[in-house]
């Protein structure tokens, strides 16, 4: 029994004002645990619907390698080249795992208690500051596009990071997320990254660039060494004692590593925009397709040199740099350019930028057996301009287009020996910078030029003689030039006019440097100019391969080849590229040779030259055309660039001579005739003291049988003798000697300048001077005319009155015959005699 006043009360739990609630809460919990029970099945099953075989599915970058296996560049939407994980260095994954995940090795894919500390922190703090994604997850939400920022996304990638962790095994895991991974300055996986930012594949990577790599996951872009570098050593430096406490690595190699500088590689180099990296895209899409090529991280095996093609760009770069500097240069510079495309590019406002304007270059060099592209230069920057002026610009190529007119003359009877006239042309004959006047003599590459008069076709090509030249190809034929020309490999179209044999026809540097081939190889080319050799797919399968070269083009004889080829010799050695030795440092590499190429009014620069492996030409000019400066000759501008490659090629591909061939024979003509030589072949030469002595005017010279000539000198022994076959073809019979003796005829004074063509930069051939008559002289005709001048201003004009003379008989004169017609002296060669020249100066 109670006792008396008691009164019950029931337990607290047991009161109603707790019960209810108790039990609400007790329904609540029960119901989110079905909740999370249902949604947790539903996770399930919807993270069993992920194909996990898209985990290796990656956008994987197209490797470009050079002919030596060096990766040159790459093509990509996603810059990246998947390795395995036995190519990874095990520091790089420590520093992941220190910086990113240090449970990785612990967990099933998710850390709860890493999550549960997250979140308790980003609630203290009120925003998010930590993440507690594992690595897992990060591969998970990266291969799937789980981007969304909720919480059903973040349940949805526990489950499917745990089910990857059943699915796979740690190494793999760590495998598919390295390479995977962005690392900014858009690199993604770690190979890729390690060449972009260090220029090193990852298993070469130091125990610093490890720390630096992991130090960029957490923000890449903000944390890349070429955004902040500053930044970016702190993130290392972070990561490394994060791996000093977590046991990877000792007190002594943290500080070490700490302690480095941090070594970067260039940006735009790393992201391999180039001239060469853009033809090769280019060429790939067109075998395989854009997605493949983009996607599927083909090995590209190139005909590229990847050390020929960096000395190339160096030197283009620093030989127009000085072009610029000079005092006569008045255009823009590719110092203003670039300062303003910077600014352009940081303020958004590049659609507004113009085009450069600057002073360009391009460079190709090709493999003279198989026609393979070792050096592909088209311009100075290709963000600035993507034109492509080594394979796409036609310009007119200039005197660079003389070795083929001597070709065609070599070809059809002349050779190198052959005398011509090197002397005014009327420039109608031609047209180079007007209709009037004379040719200008810009070729030889100086300033002040003058005509030169007979000289053989050996000086002529090697001293590159504009009025020689012209008159060279008339006597081989505009047609057969031309001809050549094309079976060379000159694609584009040539006027059929005398000033093509100037180059004044628009060709392609590629198209050049071609033709340029047949020289070396002896007469023949390659079909065409190639860059790709094979396509491979990862597993080594050859999607494409280079086809096998056809017929070679035969386009002159091997004796004409070498003429030519000798005369280029001579070029480089004495002619108008003599600085290349004196000046650039030319090395003596054997069979080297090359020509000069400069365009009329100095808009165009170019060098073409050869060794027995490889052919080489550079151009420099404006992608508008417009005079560079004047004396911008080709050897100013193209050949240092050419020579710094040559010497660089000899190097890799060590040149052998040029062989002379059979069917050329050498004998001693004289060079002032081009016949054979005679004991009495000397000229007489003041010295400069003034004395008269005797110069020797022969020397040895080759041709085929049919080419050399069987006569004596004509100029300094005796008269040679011509056939009727051999005479013009204006008569096939001698002319009669002349009834007057010209001889006694005073020469008529020339009283007005000479005409000149109507626009002559080059000075070629300066202006007589009008004589002026005596003072005296003067002074006595004006006052002879004021005498006989009456008031009314008209002259009175006075009767001459003729002496009776006493008539003779008049003489009647036959033509003599000179003798018989295999007796014709050479010195009436079908010309009158004419009044001596008047002196037009320089």
């Amino acid at each position: 029994m109670p006792p008396p006043g008691y009164r019950f009360r029931r337990p607290w739990y047991a009161r109603p004002q707790f019960c209810v609630p108790a039990a609400i809460v007790a329904v609540l919990i029960s119901g989110f645990a079905i909740y999370l029970s249902i949604l947790a099945s539903h996770l399930k099953s919807q993270a069993a619907t992920f194909d996990l075989g898209k985990l290796e599915q990656m956008e994987s970058a197209s490797v470009i390698l050079d002919r030596n296996g060096k990766i040159f560049g790459q093509i990509y939407v996603e810059n990246r080249e998947t390795v395995p994980y036995d190519q990874l260095p095990r520091d790089l994954v420590n520093a992941v795992v220190a910086a990113e995940d240090a449970k990785f090795y612990q967990h099933g894919g998710y850390d709860l208690f890493g999550i549960t500390r997250a979140a308790l922190k980003n609630f203290a703090a009120g925003h998010v500051r930590q993440g507690a994604s594992t690595i897992t997850q990060q591969l998970a939400r990266n291969s799937f596009s789980l981007k969304e920022r909720t919480f059903h996304r973040k349940l949805l990638e526990i489950f499917l990071a745990r089910r990857i962790e059943q699915s796979l095994g740690k190494q793999k895991i760590m495998e598919l997320y390295l390479n995977r991974i962005y690392f900014g300055g858009g690199l993604y996986g770690a190979e890729a990254a390690g060449r972009g930012y260090f220029g090193k594949s990852a298993r070469e990577m130091s125990l610093a660039e490890c720390a630096t790599l992991a130090g960029l996951v957490k923000s890449p872009n903000r944390l890349s060494p070429w955004t902040d570098k500053a930044a970016s050593r702190e993130g290392r430096n972070y990561v490394l004692n994060r791996m000093r406490d977590l046991g990877f690595i000792d007190g002594a190699k943290s500080a070490a590593a700490q302690a480095e500088n941090l070594v970067i590689g260039n940006r735009q180099n790393a992201q391999g925009q180039t001239y060469a990296v853009d033809y090769i895209r280019q060429q790939v899409i067109n075998e395989v397709g854009w997605d493949r090529a983009m996607n599927e991280g083909f090995r590209i095996h190139t005909t590229i040199d990847a050390d020929l093609q960096k000395v190339a760009e160096d030197s283009l770069r620093t030989i127009l740099e000085k072009a610029e500097e000079r005092s006569s240069y008045n255009h823009q510079t590719y110092t203003q350019y670039a300062a303003n495309f910077r600014k352009a590019k940081a303020s958004g406002t590049m659609s507004s930028q113009p085009m450069p304007e600057y002073l360009q270059g391009a460079i190709i060099g090709l493999d003279n057996e198989t026609g393979g592209i070792l050096v592909l230069v088209g311009g100075r920057d290709f963000e600035h301009n993507q034109y492509d002026r080594a394979l796409q610009a036609k310009r007119p190529a200039g005197t660079a287009m003389k070795p083929f007119v001597y070709a065609a003359a070599f070809e059809n009877g002349m050779y190198p020996g052959s005398v011509v006239e090197d002397g005014p042309l009327d420039n109608r004959a031609v047209m180079i910078g007007g209709t009037t006047g004379i040719l200008g003599e810009w070729g030889p590459e100086t300033p002040e030029n003058r005509y030169e008069g007979a000289m053989t076709a050996r000086q002529a090509l090697a001293k590159s003689k504009n009025g020689a030249t012209v008159r060279i190809g008339m006597d081989a034929g505009l047609d057969e030039v031309l001809q050549l020309c094309r079976t060379a490999g000159i694609r584009s179209p040539l006027r059929p006019y005398p000033a093509t044999f100037l180059g004044s026809s628009e060709i392609t540097l590629a198209e050049l440097a071609l033709a340029y081939t047949i020289f070396p190889n002896g007469g023949w080319r390659p079909n065409a100019p190639h860059i790709l050799e094979r396509i491979e797919e990862k597993d080594g399968t050859v999607w494409h391969a280079q086809r096998e070269p056809g017929s070679r083009q035969n386009v002159i004889k091997p004796e004409t080849a070498y003429e030519v080829h000798s005369c280029l010799v001579d070029a480089l050695e004495s002619g108008t590229g003599k600085a290349a030795h004196s000046q650039y440092g030319l090395k003596k590499i054997p069979g080297v040779a090359g020509k000069t190429g400069t365009t009329y009014d100095f808009t165009d620069a170019f060098f073409a030259g050869y060794d027995s492996n490889f052919t080489c030409a550079v151009w420099a000019g404006f992608d508008k055309p417009q005079k560079i400066y004047r004396g911008a000759f080709g050897h100013e501008l193209a050949m240092p660039v050419w020579t710094d490659i040559m010497n660089a090629a000899a190097e890799h591909y060590p040149p052998r001579e040029t062989k002379q061939p059979a069917g050329l024979k050498k004998v001693e003509i004289c060079s002032r005739s081009g016949l054979l030589a005679t004991d009495k072949c000397y000229d007489s030469v003041k010295t400069p003291t003034g004395d008269l002595v005797q110069r020797r005017t022969t020397y040895m010279e080759i041709g085929t049988a049919a080419q050399l000539p069987t006569e004596p000198c004509s100029v300094h022994g005796e008269p040679r003798t011509r056939l009727v076959r051999d005479l013009p073809s204006e008569g096939e019979l001698p002319r009669a000697k002349l009834a007057v003796d010209l001889s006694q005829v005073t020469p008529v004074v020339v009283n007005n300048p000479t005409l000149l063509a109507e626009k002559d930069p080059y000075n070629s051939v300066k202006a007589s001077v009008k004589p002026q008559p005596e003072p005296e002289k003067e002074a006595a005709e004006k006052q002879k005319i004021d005498d006989q001048t009456p008031e009314s201003g008209v002259p009175i004009k006075k009767a001459i009155p003729v002496e009776p003379q006493e008539k003779k008989p008049v003489e009647i004169r036959r033509a003599e015959p000179v003798g018989p017609l295999d007796e014709v002296p050479d010195d009436s060669l079908l010309k009158a005699q004419t009044p001596p020249p008047t002196d037009l100066g320089d």
